[in-house]
């Protein structure tokens, strides 16, 4: 089945992390509260990666049988995100170029390291191989996600040798590692929890925990057949973001949150039919997350900071509408004309035959 709730969670999670970015091109000081306080969103980063997990065991785990299977799974994760990876890599690979040849002048420098490119290209990047983001930084969970599916074979084989409790144990056990790590200064933001650069250690507990909850889904642990409970523990898990500096907990009420909804929605599947017709747009967050950086370069870095805000031509609120309905917009272009042609081919589908007129 399809999670529609869970799709519109990742859609606002990605419009979130759009507006915290693009919020430092505002003036002022109200600016900096608006980013401090998206910033204490940033747990919903968490989301996604526990949500990935949910919906690849839930699709996946009972089909991952023999290695010619776990082929077929990775060319499909493949067709499913390098596509949109390998365009904005050229695109920022062409910036960082140009910044090396003296034809555009770049700031932040390091940013555009080109001997970082080629752990890009490979998705490593979020392995501990750079000293730090570069490039098109959010999409160091790209990097992450493959190496979540590389170790997803670990996944199943723990949940069908040890069961529930089995997958518990290396959920909890790889968090102490991540704990113990975070003592001995291996990640550079400090804790595990904040990992960008080592962000695949910290995605790889979040899809376990996804992954963990699609398992109670399917043993129904709970009779939960409506949706509030779940959007309760969202709700609680927002309020722990913002008043309290306690991750842990925060994760916690993310993972029950994911929890209550997979029962909830499993049990009642129609009960969400009335989202239908937003899947459309709901099913954009990939590109809108991994995109935004690329509209932020364009329509925010030039086009607002060295013609619009030295003109006074409009202002900054005013503005924004812009980048992020361009964006938006250049997400459903590259769903419909690149992700899926390309990722179709990728994936060994054969292409949908054309439907001739009067047919």
């Amino acid at each position: 089945m399809h999670y529609r709730i869970f799709d519109c969670w990742r859609f606002c999670a990605a419009i979130l992390v759009m507006t915290y970015h693009f919020l430092f091109f505002a003036p002022g000081a109200d600016a900096r509260s608006g980013t401090d306080l998206l910033h204490h969103l940033s747990p919903l980063l968490d989301t996604f990666f526990m949500i990935s997990g949910f919906v690849i065991a839930a699709r996946y785990a009972a089909r991952m049988n023999t290695m010619g299977d776990y082929r077929r799974f990775l060319r499909r994760r493949v067709a499913r995100l390098y596509p949109l990876h390998l365009l904005t890599l050229l695109f920022f690979g062409s910036v960082g170029a140009a910044g090396a040849l003296g034809l555009v002048t770049l700031h932040d420098l390091p940013r555009w390291n080109m001997a970082d490119l080629p752990f890009h290209v490979l998705a490593l990047h979020a392995w501990g191989t750079t000293a730090r983001l570069a490039f098109d930084y959010p999409n160091w969970s790209v990097s992450a996600e493959f190496f979540c599916y590389l170790l997803f074979p670990a996944v199943v084989l723990v949940l069908r040798r040890a069961g529930v409790s089995g997958l518990c144990f290396l959920l909890f056990g790889w968090i102490a590692v991540l704990e113990v790590w975070s003592r001995g200064g291996v990640f550079p933001g400090a804790h595990w929890t904040g990992a960008d650069t080592f962000g695949a250690y910290r995605a790889f507990a979040d899809f376990t925990a996804g992954a963990l909850a699609a398992a109670l889904v399917e043993r129904r642990v709970l009779p939960v057949v409506s949706h509030g409970p779940g959007f309760l523990a969202l709700a609680a898990a927002l309020a722990t973001m913002v008043a309290t500096p306690l991750v842990h907990l925060t994760l916690a009420l993310l993972f029950l949150s994911i929890l209550l909804i997979g029962l909830s929605e499993s049990a009642r599947p129609r009960s969400t039919e009335r989202l239908e017709p937003w899947m459309a747009l709901m099913r954009l967050s990939f590109g809108i997350y991994i995109l935004h950086a690329a509209c932020e370069i364009v329509f925010l870095s030039f086009l607002w900071k060295r013609v619009l805000e030295p003109m006074h031509l409009v202002g900054f609120y005013a503005y924004l509408a812009v980048p992020m309905l361009a964006t938006i917009t250049l997400a459903w272009v590259c769903a419909r004309f690149v992700e899926a042609p390309i990722g179709r081919r990728l994936a060994g589908v054969p292409p949908r035959p054309a439907v001739l007129a009067g047919a």
